[in-house]
């Protein structure tokens, strides 16, 4: 695709660039104080998103792109109400990013379309807003990572408790040693997630392009339990629950704890609930090790929401002196090592276990930062590289899983050593014609 010209290139000291009308000047970044958005995937988390954009006063949200005709056309109607303009739709987001109106993409696709997404996005001259994992895989967020630093565009992961203010309150005090030196951190993520059954193969709804649906991914059969949300539990397409939601947690035991990439990564676990289709783990363990000698572990319960210190989500730091726990909202609790409450900053309530948008407008936080980096060049919250590191950890927990043993990492670039079948695991195969290329 054509990339589309610098905003800067646009304005000549005559006035505007022959071929545009005063229109398309409207349109470029800063010309209207106003960032234009795409979202695609507007069925469950993107509907979210082009309501939670879409109340920002410095944006509007301009394209709506689903391969599902029903959810591209409720979305639109939502917009209707909120914007003094109509949001085009585009069943193929490519469509959108070769046109001139829009300055970023918003990736809420299914996991195995967020890199090619993304990377035909920065391809295009556009900027990045991309849900979280960054990647179906590592070597895609490998990938992303070069192209965010060839196409220099902004690219942002949606861990939005990055930005929630009293996490990162809450952050600081443990970087500032309110609970001594932190050695192990634990994070979880709880529900009861019913059996998806075994799924038929159907002939395609008229709804859906199925193909389009599939992208980068080598063709498989329509089956009636894949679309839309049960897919996160196939590896073709999906992650599992580590990546659908213990992204975010050990994101932030990862940034809490100051630590990048580990030494030592296993996992224990299996579908044990239910016989169906489910391929990923409905139970797991991942024990993460780092060379600076301490340790964290996730554990995530799909289909037993039992809670864990109270909460269905959330994230515990343990120290020389206490505890800090962040129970999934924007707010932390500290104790002494007695157990006794030494500090408690209420949070905001949210609804974890709500699959399309748990924290509501606190996420408008995270949007705005990534807006302040597109026009002011301020520093991500959640750039690029962190986003792949937080990632990376929980791709190497299903790797681990999906091997079954313990993996040695390289703590100076992340990658697995001396595993060439674990090593299979850390790129896909594409379907021809749409694999990744920079």
């Amino acid at each position: 695709m054509k990339k589309t010209l610098a905003g800067t290139a646009l304005v000549s000291a005559g006035g505007i660039v022959p071929g545009f009308s005063a229109a398309s000047y409207n349109r470029i970044i800063g010309a209207n104080d106003k960032i234009r958005v795409s979202i695609m995937g507007v069925n469950s988390r993107g509907m979210a998103h082009a309501q939670n954009f879409s109340k920002q006063t410095n944006c509007e949200v301009v394209h709506i792109c689903d391969v599902d005709s029903r959810a591209m056309d409720k979305c639109i109607k939502m917009l209707d109400a909120r914007q003094n303009f109509k949001a085009k739709g585009f069943k193929d987001f490519r469509q959108s990013l070769a046109t001139k109106d829009i300055d970023a993409l918003v990736i809420a696709a299914p996991d195995h379309w967020h890199a090619p997404a993304g990377l035909l996005a920065l391809q295009a001259d556009k900027h990045v807003y991309i849900e979280k994992p960054l990647s179906h895989n590592p070597n895609e967020g490998e990938m992303l990572i070069k192209a965010s630093q060839r196409y220099n565009k902004v690219i942002q992961m949606g861990n939005q408790r990055r930005s929630y203010p009293n996490i990162m309150a809450g952050i600081q005090e443990l970087k500032d040693g309110v609970i001594g030196r932190v050695y192990f951190g634990k994070g979880w993520y709880t529900n009861n997630r019913p059996s998806i059954g075994i799924g038929k193969e159907t002939a395609v709804p008229e709804w859906l392009d199925w193909d389009l649906w599939q992208g980068p991914a080598p063709r498989k059969t329509y089956k009636d339990n894949v679309v839309h949300y049960d897919w996160h539990w196939r590896w073709h397409w999906g992650t599992g629950e580590s990546l659908n939601n213990g992204t975010h947690m050990v994101d932030l035991l990862r940034w809490g704890m100051g630590v990048d990439y580990p030494v030592k990564v296993s996992s224990n676990g299996g579908r044990y609930c239910y016989k169906d289709d489910w391929e990923t783990p409905d139970t797991q363990v991942v024990n993460i090790d780092f060379k600076e000698g301490l340790s964290m572990s996730w554990e995530g319960r799909s289909c037993n929401g039992r809670y864990i210190e109270g909460t269905s989500v959330g994230a515990m730091f343990y120290g020389e002196k206490g505890s800090l726990l962040i129970a999934g909202g924007n707010g932390y609790t500290i104790f002494d090592l007695n157990n006794k409450i030494v500090k408690e900053v209420k949070q905001d309530k949210i609804d974890a276990r709500n699959l399309a948008n748990p924290s509501g407008s606190l996420d408008g936080n995270h949007i705005q930062n990534f807006f302040e980096a597109i026009k002011n060049g301020t520093k991500l919250n959640s750039d690029i590289v962190s986003g792949y590191k937080s990632t990376l950890l929980m791709q190497l927990g299903n790797i681990a899983q999906r091997v079954g043993r313990t993996l040695d990492i390289d703590h100076e670039t992340g990658r697995i050593m001396n595993d060439k079948e674990a090593m299979k695991h850390w790129s896909r195969s594409y379907e021809k014609g749409w694999e990744m290329k920079l």
